[in-house]
């Protein structure tokens, strides 16, 4: 029998409902990974045995580990070990970047990798010519997944020319005479996508174990993955998943939300409850989830909105027709699924809900992104037990928001962005996740905008001139509800066992270097995790 007894610090139990602060507790013991006793440390230290450990917190803050309720670790680790464009900032940068890739590797195919961004472009957009300094053709997704940027040559081999027509759900960004530009929205990124090298099974489980590592050292036990199939030249990533639980290499507690694929209709669900099936049995992962991309984003115009964008007009994308979206959903929901939305534009999430009316709350339905919301859709989430899937991170003024966005919504539009707290006053659930890689996969950074509004330090963005100017700041919300949203709300949006510090849940812990509650809400960005435990056993720090 081992026992670790946790004393002498803050803990945060995440025990009561999400929108009340978690109940105080002075020591937990646990005993073979598993929480045996909360409570005072004199009660709780009379249960241990002789010869337990002890962390001796030592004024840190011990919370249960966290969970992201929607990310993409494998597409992550994939772009990890590719051409990583997500720590620089600028065309300088990103050319210095990719033309000291292609020098280290100089028996690569294509120049492939990710994470630029946007804001980093005049308008939004890079040109083929600033990649036409390569030998080879490259393929560099957008830092939001939503775009990719290409060379001249990488355009030639996929025979993309300036007759070349738009696909139904993406866009081919083109110069003023028609030829293309280097830039593929959407659905158009799988024209060139699909002809890159395509990673092997070793790739694809080094990416994943590669994530997992990175993630134990963030806090984070357990995730959605929110796209598990194949779209925008992505790899189906099932296969990776069932070997790595299988195997035991698989150590997180994963819910894989199946890919929808836009371009079908009902006939896939068949072919959903077969993938689903594979993985029943398992024990840290259950493919129980579909992901239904509604819309795309605002930056490049496709998020879908009621009224058109302001200066350019149109109403962006629904990707699946509306009127038939009720129906799949309805199907899925019997099934026992629960649908996971994209939806950003307040177009899109009004589909979703519209769609997820008189659905079973039981499967915890949930919609993610929500950047705009007509007010009064917002009653609804609570009404049909939706529960609103939030990543803070981005509710910041930086560029993207700032020169991107605002302009092209307008001033009412642009009100109804992020509106946490107003989802909190209707009664709604909440959870969160990070979207990685679009964004740090780091709790505690999407934690500090979601009570500040405002950039960490240390981002890309923090020294934009209104990165410190909060953004909407009514739609704050205090500590203690994200932080349970990102541990309690995740994890009960993933049925996992973990989540909260209470007796027979598994020692799903994190040991936080500081006590953030005593910080300056400003310096919450400032905090990192310790330590990691899953059941019990530390896998990181110590």
């Amino acid at each position: 029998m081992t026992e670790i007894l946790f004393r002498g610090g803050r803990i945060f139990t995440a025990t009561a409902e999400p929108a009340e602060p978690a109940q105080p507790a002075e020591a937990v013991l646990v005993r073979d990974g598993v929480i045996a006793a909360v409570g005072a440390e004199r009660d709780v230290t009379r249960l241990a045995s002789p010869g337990h450990d002890t962390v001796d917190l030592a004024g840190r803050l011990l919370t249960p580990s966290f969970t992201d309720a929607h990310m993409h670790p494998v597409q992550a680790g994939l772009e990890r070990a590719r051409c990583d464009l997500s720590e620089v900032y600028g065309p300088d940068a990103y050319r210095e970047r990719v033309r000291a890739y292609a020098e280290a590797h100089p028996g690569k195919q294509w120049i492939d990798g990710g994470g630029w961004d946007m804001s980093a472009f005049p308008g939004g957009l890079p040109h083929r010519r600033d990649l036409d300094f390569l030998d080879r053709p490259a393929y560099l997704i957008q830092r939001d997944h939503h775009a990719a940027w290409v060379n001249t040559r990488a355009l030639e081999i996929a025979g993309i020319t300036r007759d070349t027509p738009d696909p139904a759900d993406g866009r081919i960004e083109r110069d003023p005479d028609g030829t293309p530009s280097g830039v593929l929205h959407e659905g158009a990124m799988d024209l060139v996508g699909l002809l890159t090298p395509r990673p092997t099974a070793a790739d694809l489980e080094a990416a994943l174990l590669d994530a997992q590592a990175y993630l134990l050292s963030l806090g984070i036990t357990g995730w959605q993955d929110a796209i598990v199939g194949s779209y925008a030249g992505s790899d189906d990533q099932l296969p990776v998943y069932l070997a790595a639980a299988a195997s035991g290499k698989l150590r997180a507690r994963v819910v894989g939300a199946l890919w929808w694929d836009r371009g079908r209709g009902a006939e896939q669900i068949e072919d959903l409850l077969e993938r689903r099936a594979r993985a029943a049995g398992l024990d840290r992962f259950r493919a129980t989830s579909v992901k239904i991309m509604q819309d795309g984003i605002t930056e490049n115009f496709t998020a879908a909105v009621i009224e058109p964008y302001c200066r350019c007009g149109g109403t962006g994308l629904s990707y699946v027709d509306p009127a038939k979206l009720g129906g799949y959903v309805a199907e899925l929901d019997r099934h026992g699924f629960q649908v996971h939305f994209h939806a950003i534009g307040e177009r899109a999430v009004r589909e979703a809900l519209d769609a997820l009316e008189g659905t079973d709350p039981a499967n915890r339905h949930h919609i993610a992104h929500l950047q705009i919301i007509e007010p009064s859709d917002l009653p609804r989430f609570a009404a049909l037990g939706v529960t609103a899937n939030l990543q803070p991170l981005w509710a910041t003024h930086h560029a993207q928001m700032d020169e991107l966005t605002l302009p092209f919504l307008g001033e009412e539009r642009s009100s109804w962005q992020y509106p946490f707290a107003d989802l909190l006053r209707f009664g709604t659930r909440i959870c969160a996740g990070s979207d990685w890689p679009v964004s740090t996969a780091d709790p505690l950074q999407a934690m500090h905008v979601a009570v500040n509004r405002t950039e960490p330090g240390g981002s890309v963005h923090a020294s934009y001139p209104t990165a410190q100017t909060p953004f909407l700041p009514g739609q704050a919300l205090d500590l203690a509800t994200v932080l349970t949203a990102y541990t309690a709300g995740s994890a009960w949006i993933n049925r996992s066992p973990a989540g909260a510090i209470e007796p027979g849940r598994p020692a799903d812990l994190v040991v936080l270097d500081r006590d953030p509650f005593a910080l300056d809400p400003g310096e919450i960005w400032t905090t990192r995790v310790a330590m990691t435990f899953l059941d019990g056993e530390p896998v990181f720090g110590g």
